[in-house]
């Protein structure tokens, strides 16, 4: 079987269950497979595949058929121009998530902010981030999953920023101590527990603990917005991701603590709104 044949073969089965993007799922297995690069499936796209690939890669057709998610078997998913692992044990980052990103270097870098908080770090996406764009910052980043904690190490390792973050597993500010940062950075589990059920098979395979906000998915924001104001300097910022409908509920939270001022949201590129912004002091 023929790179081309593959293809056409790995983009029909897939076609069959209505995915998102079959072609491009077709490709990546085949890329992730076959070790190479988009540019070489174009270029020797006759090359016979040897039997045993051949036969793994329709094993791993077969598997996001199922619903398993395509980063799940290559294990790689790009998020602001760098490259992550991600496994079972972490939220796949999303491109909505570099808006809150990308708010919060314009932040950081308009307030000079160098001491930075990420909550529920996952896969560390966020905190890596920070690291990589912002050249000399600290970073601490948190999550109570250990698991989850090692994934995000290793993203570090491989992004060259280790040496700019600390890990904690704590459950958000349990064991951060008295620290005081520029910024609060968060993206927390914001679905409603019965909504879980209801979401793509894709999604339902990811580590609930990522997804699970609570019977109205705000759990984390109440939790967030009690505390952080403690954690963060005197015109300090907390940046949170929301849900597409989540805003003005997010919003009358932070307003109903009294401590932040400055409120404002911007939208995906869905026209979603998708962060939320708020200071603390004048």
């Amino acid at each position: 079987m023929t790179i081309k044949e593959a293809l056409t073969k790995g983009t029909i089965m897939l076609k069959g269950e209505n995915l998102d993007s079959p072609s491009i799922k077709a490709r990546l297995l085949l890329q992730d497979i076959l070790n190479k690069p988009r540019q070489y499936l174009l270029v020797h796209d006759a090359e016979n595949i040897p039997e045993e690939k051949a036969k793994e890669y329709f094993i791993n057709i077969k598997k996001v058929k199922k619903g398993t998610p395509i980063e799940h078997i290559t294990h790689l998913k790009e998020f602001m121009k760098m490259n992550f692992y991600v496994n079972e044990n972490v939220l796949i980052p999303r491109q909505d998530t570099e808006i809150l990103v990308e708010e919060s270097i314009k932040i950081a870098k308009r307030i000079n902010a160098k001491k930075i908080l990420d909550l529920c770090t996952g896969s560390g996406a966020i905190a890596i981030s920070i690291a990589k764009y912002i050249k000399d910052s600290e970073v601490t980043a948190t999550d109570i999953s250990k698991e989850a904690l090692r994934v995000a190490k290793r993203n570090a390792v491989t992004n060259e920023v280790q040496n700019q973050i600390t890990f904690i597993e704590s459950d958000l500010f349990e064991k951060i101590g008295k620290t005081k940062f520029d910024m609060i950075i968060s993206n927390p589990p914001y679905i409603k527990k019965e909504v879980i059920k209801e979401l793509d098979k894709e999604v339902q395979k990811e580590p609930i603990i990522a997804l699970d906000g609570g019977y109205d998915g705000l759990k984390f924001y109440k939790k967030i917005a009690n505390k952080a104001y403690e954690y963060l300097k005197f015109g300090g910022y907390l940046c949170l991701e929301i849900g597409y409908d989540q805003k003005e509920s997010v919003t009358e939270i932070i307003q109903y603590e009294e401590k932040y001022n400055k409120i404002y949201s911007k939208k995906d590129l869905c026209d979603n709104d998708r962060i939320i912004v708020a200071k603390v002091g004048e």
